[in-house]
């Protein structure tokens, strides 16, 4: 009996091992054409919830769909007309003056090794010049290199008009037929396991779910107080930056981080040597920080997400260089997905015979209570959730 339990866990083990290299396998052949089909079903699967709401209040699912996909894409066209012209606007006068901007912030370089920090670093222009230049070569390479990634993998193959047609056709029929096709692959799942498919099922959604709307509303908010606030300070850019900081604060810390970077070279340029602007700039991404710190992310993301910032990066850097743009937009659900199996299988390491040694029964109450705590803790550090009671 235990040979054959053995025999039938390794053909499920082979089994799924083959089916995650296989989906893995499609991603990476075909990551030049699934843009628009990715956007397609993360617009379905957040405004899933949306038709099912409308559906319960009288609509059919077709009526649901369609009143939905319209007013999104509404909402989508009159934030691009209201916001592309002025941010267009700043991107290309942004770049038009960043010759001037690196020019400026040498002479600075200079003037402080000359002054200030003369007794501490070596005097010479000429290698302070080419430091500089070479700075600025190094960021230039990775801008360069970051722009020809994204636009090689996510329009080399599709149009960009393609994209916009094709996403919402694709959304439109996930959204119909989203609730069928979660039936249909809940009949696929083996019935011995379909309750812990099923409980997995629902800790993925709930964690990716909370972290995309939290995060997401964290960095709207936080986007519209850099772009407001460097805009009070008379920032050049103000609003562009502003928008970019908080638009990459989806990534923890380095959105703001990258930001504030941008507007003290600005403010550095600007301002100088009037150094309380400049303080002003960087008190707007201090008290930004604070207020996301102690405010923005316990209220809206919370710890019941369980997905730490560094594993984000991570898999944000990893899925990005592997899957291009693609592999940004499935990042999260992946990171998500992966987050809850590892919680799963420590809890099954934790109660399993290879833990506890052959016999389980036998194992003495003493060791019991240890694995207990060990595991607790061990399951706090990967879900903030474990050991906390309602």
């Amino acid at each position: 009996m235990i040979r054959d339990r053995s025999r039938l866990l390794k053909r499920q083990i082979l089994f799924w091992s083959l089916a995650a290299l296989g989906v893995v396998l499609f991603l990476w052949l075909f990551r030049g054409i699934l843009l628009p089909f990715v956007l397609g079903m993360v617009m379905a699967y957040f405004l899933d919830p949306i038709a099912d709401w409308l559906v319960r209040r009288g609509f059919s699912r077709v009526a649901a769909s369609i009143v939905i996909l319209i007013m999104f894409v509404i909402v989508i066209a009159l934030v691009l007309l209201v916001l592309v012209p002025v941010i267009g606007g700043q991107i290309a006068g942004f770049v038009q003056r960043l010759p001037q901007y690196l020019g400026r912030l040498q002479e600075l370089a200079v003037d402080l090794r000359n002054g200030p920090l003369s007794r501490f670093v070596e005097n010479d222009p000429q290698t302070i010049q080419q430091d500089f230049q070479a700075v600025v070569r190094q960021l230039s390479g990775f801008v360069t290199s970051l722009v020809a990634s994204l636009w090689t993998s996510s329009l080399a193959v599709v149009n960009f008009l393609s994209l916009f047609v094709v996403t919402p056709v694709v959304a439109f029929y996930l959204l119909l037929d989203w609730d069928r096709m979660i039936l249909k692959i809940d009949a696929l799942v083996p019935r011995e396991h379909v309750a812990t498919v099923r409980r997995l099922a629902r800790e993925i959604d709930r964690s990716v779910a909370g972290f995309v709307r939290g995060q997401g509303s964290v960095c709207l908010i936080l986007g519209t107080y850099y772009a407001v606030g460097l805009t009070l300070v008379g920032l050049n850019f103000g609003l562009l930056i502003g928008f970019f900081a908080g638009l990459i604060s989806f990534v923890p810390y380095v959105g703001s981080a990258l930001g504030l970077v941008i507007a003290l070279g600005v403010a550095l340029v600007q301002f100088s040597p009037d150094w309380v602007w400049v303080a002003a700039a960087a008190g707007v991404f201090f008290t930004g920080q604070f207020v996301e710190g102690n405010i923005l992310q316990p209220k809206l993301v919370g710890a019941s997400v369980g997905l730490h910032p560094v594993w984000l990066m991570f898999a944000l850097f990893a899925f990005g260089a592997i899957f291009g743009f693609v592999g940004l937009l499935i990042a999260v659900p992946a990171a998500a997905a992966v987050g809850v199996l590892v919680r799963f299988a420590i809890q099954k390491y934790l109660d399993s015979e290879m833990y506890f040694g052959r016999e389980i029964t036998a194992a003495p109450a003493a060791a019991r209570i240890e694995s207990d705590t060990l595991g607790t803790a061990i399951r706090e550090q990967f879900d903030p959730r474990a050991g906390k009671t309602e």
